[in-house]
């Protein structure tokens, strides 16, 4: 998952994850960092994007979901009450879309900005790329 590492409502959203994700499959890197870099080059249609990001290994290579898609992937990911938030995924994706994008566009205002990227815990420091 690229995130954007000085924004509040992100920072929760890992931390979420990371709480529901036992089996501890789940990655994180900053959008601005080198890893975020290295998938943009790969698929330069996320030049710009300043989006959740979710990058699914598959047998092809790679599947890139952004918005509401990466939302509905992640939570596929997770265990327990946390996977339900998968059934929003019956929505259309325009208008799951624009509830994304609204929710985004007050993200500082409503969430806070923060002064850097939270350095990781030693717990889950391993599951944190560049």
């Amino acid at each position: 998952m690229l995130f954007d590492g000085v924004c509040g409502l992100c920072d929760r959203t890992v931390q979420f994850l990371l709480e529901h994700d036992r089996a501890g499959r789940l990655r994180f890197a900053p959008l601005g960092g080198p890893t975020a870099e290295a998938v943009v080059a790969r698929h330069p249609a996320l030049r710009g994007v300043d989006s959740v990001v979710y990058v699914a290994r598959t047998e092809a290579g790679e599947a890139v979901h952004v918005r509401s898609k990466a939302v509905f992937q992640l939570a596929g990911q997770l265990e327990g009450p946390a996977r339900g938030l998968r059934v929003f995924s019956f929505l259309p994706q325009r208008l799951a879309d624009a509830a994304y994008d609204s929710v985004a566009a007050a993200r500082y205002r409503i969430f806070g900005r923060l002064e850097s990227c939270r350095v990781p815990d030693a717990s889950v420091r391993a599951r944190f790329l560049p």
